[in-house]
């Protein structure tokens, strides 16, 4: 039995922190009943992010739906700043106070991989982006890793099945393992290109036996214009400087009249490294900072109880609008009795509301966007938000 809870449970509130039901036990001992509003709201960024994009709306919702509540959120994808609810319930607490634990998860994790995708997808320009990054998670966890990436700004995913979820065509041509079992690169592009449906692009791995350079042209030679490109992996493993690497492989291709061939890398990319690789590069396969990127600190906070605002400290109570300028993208949280008061921005915009009321005591209002759709919105919103602080 794999260690994972079933989805039944989950909906079920069965992965709850235990405070939870302790706090159940006792409203429903004293018969306590409260009609409250809880908003979800970041207080800081993980190293020192500027923004997050917000991911796990669709799971959230679904979980939702099954309950007597009101729901506000912000469209998924929205690109957001801290102090801003993205999600807002409305109901009698005993009704939701068990699945705290569940729509945290839903959201801290989901949102943190699609920013980091985010900032990836700026950092790479107009270079491919893949995310490589399954093989570092639970898999029970890929659909909704590869879905993050993806939304985020990916250009496509490894897994099969991410990418079935999402409804595109896995990437990636060859590991290791069978160029050693063929005994060389040369042997493997010839099997590859012999078994491989040619709407494949042909991508040979040219470090596994030798200098790359030599692995590349070797390639080249083998399949010609049927060459796509050629993959540098495991760049930390080399002695040397990457960038030189890379230089090197352009310079032997283009001389031998290879220039058609592409250059992607993978292997322990981060940040750092693809404004120095991209003057080389067509195309990266991120893992492990993408997967594994850090998770978005949600909260959960009563701000109202039965109509009336009231807030643990440290908290702004009451219900809240969050209003962004759709020319120069400033946002702005203001009471939500005060909206018509702010909607004109001092950049001469209006101002439009961000929180949309998707789910009325078990009606859902609209059907969830496909995540192309979603992917699309966050690349329209990311050219507007700096990278750092």
């Amino acid at each position: 039995m794999l260690h994972i809870a079933k989805e039944e449970e989950i909906l079920r509130g069965k992965v709850t922190d235990v405070y939870f039901l302790r706090a159940k036990e006792i409203l429903e001992k004293k018969k306590l009943h409260r009609r409250v509003k809880a908003e979800f709201v970041v207080k800081k960024f993980p190293h020192q992010w500027p923004y997050g994009v917000l991911a796990g709306v669709e799971e959230a919702c679904r979980l939702l739906a099954r309950l007597p509540v009101t729901v506000w959120a912000m469209p998924e994808g929205t690109v957001f700043r801290t102090g801003e609810p993205v999600i807002i319930l409305e109901g009698d607490y005993l009704s939701f106070l068990q699945f705290e634990t569940a729509l945290l998860g839903f959201l801290c994790q989901a949102s943190g991989i699609a920013t980091k995708a985010s900032r990836l997808r700026q950092l790479s320009g107009d270079r491919m982006l893949f995310s490589f990054g399954s093989r570092r998670m639970h898999p029970a966890l890929a659909p909704m890793v590869e879905r993050s990436a993806y939304l985020g700004g990916c250009d496509g995913v490894s897994s099969a099945k991410g990418a079935s979820f999402i409804g595109i065509a896995p990437v990636g041509t060859m590991p290791h393992s069978l160029i050693l079992l063929l005994g060389s690169s040369e042997e493997a592009i010839r099997a590859f290109h012999e078994v491989i449906d040619k709407k494949v692009k042909r991508i040979c791995l040219v470090d596994t036996l030798s200098d790359e350079k030599f692995e590349a042209i070797r390639a080249a030679e083998v399949l010609g214009k049927n060459l796509f490109g050629v993959r540098l992996d495991t760049p930390s493993s080399r002695r040397g400087n990457f960038v030189e690497i890379l230089k090197e492989v352009r310079w032997e291709l283009d001389l031998r009249g290879h220039s058609h061939v592409k250059i992607f890398v993978s292997g322990g990319l981060d940040e750092e490294d693809l404004p120095k690789l991209n003057p080389w590069v067509y195309g990266y396969g991120i893992g492990t900072a993408l997967s594994c990127a850090s998770s978005i600190d949600f909260a959960m906070d009563i701000v109202e109880v039965e109509g009336e605002p009231f807030a643990k400290r440290g908290k702004l109570s009451g219900a809240k609008s969050v209003l962004r300028c759709h020319r120069c993208y400033a946002s702005l949280v203001v009471p939500l009795t005060q909206t018509s008061r702010y909607r004109h921005c001092h950049c001469g915009g209006k101002r439009e509301e961000l929180l949309e009321r998707v789910i009325d005591r078990k009606r859902v209002k609209h059907p969830f966007p496909k995540v192309d759709r979603i992917r699309k919105y966050v690349l329209e919103q990311i050219p507007h938000y700096a990278l750092a602080p």
